[in-house]
């Protein structure tokens, strides 16, 4: 796909409508795009390159868009794969072009590549990369959104942030749209996105917003997804937001997995109360059964949740584990939760994932944990309505 998105930059990035699982762990149902660009001025500069399983498409359009000549720059904000794994093909096809990055990535270069000995050009904060009249790059560190490398740089003239991975999204543009306003579900994909692959890094991410604040952003042109160019604002205050842990949706999320459907029960009688209480959103996920990632996600988006599990072998059913295990390798904070255990002789769960929540920061665990045995009954109510009043409060 070759576009333009201003006078003299062209977008060279590919779909990929082939690959299922992101990071070989996020499903993908309607593909990944791998973002790319060139800048064309008395200099050319491309800006990243693509990740192997599109090689030849990404070459092809970076040819079309060349017609026979000679890039001057290679600029690689980000080292990851997904983004980098042209780069030696690039240099050894132009062997005159310079690889402009930083030093952190520099050191990360020959892991990738054995035996690479490129022209280099190592930029640092604040450093300009002149390409001709009204082509200036301003380059700004971003480390840790979401590797140590990455670095972002900002076309003065045309306001244009080429963003690295910040600002991303999953799906292929032909799916959602070339420009965030045609992509009529950007938040959806963006914020599970964001909480998978970025949500760690909430005060890394704040860093860079705080930056891209003090300039005068036009266009953001992300590694995946869309390019933004309407409405600044609301994607920058989703990811404020975002990134600062902050409640985006009031309301409760109720997390459960079910052996033989006696805690599914449970749970859903708690979904059942909160709206009966007028609780202003409530969201539910089977963790046996859909989406883990999603549930990642809606435990961010909401300020609150509840979680059901049944003891499993004298512990934490599985689903559920992995469910807080990845709350807690994502840096989930400042939230509430309510427990739900199960048991038929030992219940264990819910002090389990009790002790497990007590590992994060900001985590208030309401007490006491409602606990179910084999299945709920109307003697179980009364405890599932007060869990449910103290956490609507």
């Amino acid at each position: 796909m070759i576009r333009q998105i201003a006078g003299g930059i062209s977008y060279i990035g590919v779909d990929d409508l082939a690959l299922d699982l992101f990071e070989g762990q996020y499903v993908l149902p309607e593909g990944m795009a791998y973002n790319s660009y060139v800048i064309d001025s008395e200099k050319i500069a491309i800006m990243d390159t693509a990740d192997a399983d599109v090689a030849d498409t990404w070459q092809a359009n970076l040819k079309e868009v060349l017609h026979g000549r000679t890039p001057d720059y290679l600029v690689a904000h980000h080292m990851e794969p997904d983004h980098a794994a042209l780069i030696a093909k690039t240099l050894e096809e132009y062997p005159s072009c310079t690889l402009v990055t930083g030093a952190v990535a520099l050191k990360m270069l020959g892991q990738f590549f054995p035996g690479i000995d490129p022209k280099v050009l190592v930029v640092k904060e604040g450093d300009t990369l002149e390409l001709g009249p009204g082509k200036t790059l301003r380059f700004f560190a971003a480390p840790l959104v979401h590797w140590p490398e990455v670095m972002v740089s900002f076309l003065e003239e045309d306001g244009i942030l080429f963003s690295a991975d910040a600002f991303g999204k999953f799906g292929a543009l032909g799916k959602c749209g070339f420009w965030g306003d045609e992509d009529d579900d950007w938040a959806c994909e963006a914020r599970r996105y964001y909480f998978n692959i970025c949500g760690k890094y909430g005060v890394q991410v704040q860093k860079l917003l705080e930056k891209a604040g003090g300039l005068d952003v036009k266009v953001i042109a992300p590694l995946h997804g869309p390019i933004l160019r309407e409405n600044l604002k609301y994607y920058l205050d989703l990811y404020n937001t975002w990134s600062s842990y902050g409640v985006e949706t009031p309301g409760v999320f109720v997390a459960y997995a079910s052996m033989h459907g006696g805690t599914r029960a449970a749970a859903l009688k708690m979904v059942e109360l909160l709206k009966a209480l007028g609780c202003p959103k409530v969201s539910s996920a089977d963790l046996s059964r859909d989406d883990m990632a999603e549930a990642v996600e809606d435990a961010f988006r909401y300020g609150k949740l509840i979680v059901a599990a049944p003891t499993y072998d004298g512990g934490l059913f599985t689903p559920v584990h992995n469910f807080i295990h990845l709350l807690q390798a994502k840096g989930w904070t400042r939230r509430r939760v309510g427990l739900i255990e199960n048991g038929s002789w030992a219940p264990q769960s819910g002090r389990i994932m009790k002790d497990m929540f007590a590992q994060m920061k900001d985590v208030d665990v309401i007490d006491p944990i409602v606990t179910i045995r084999s299945v709920m009954k109307e003697a179980d109510i009364p405890a599932l309505e007060a869990l449910a009043s103290t956490i609507n409060q």
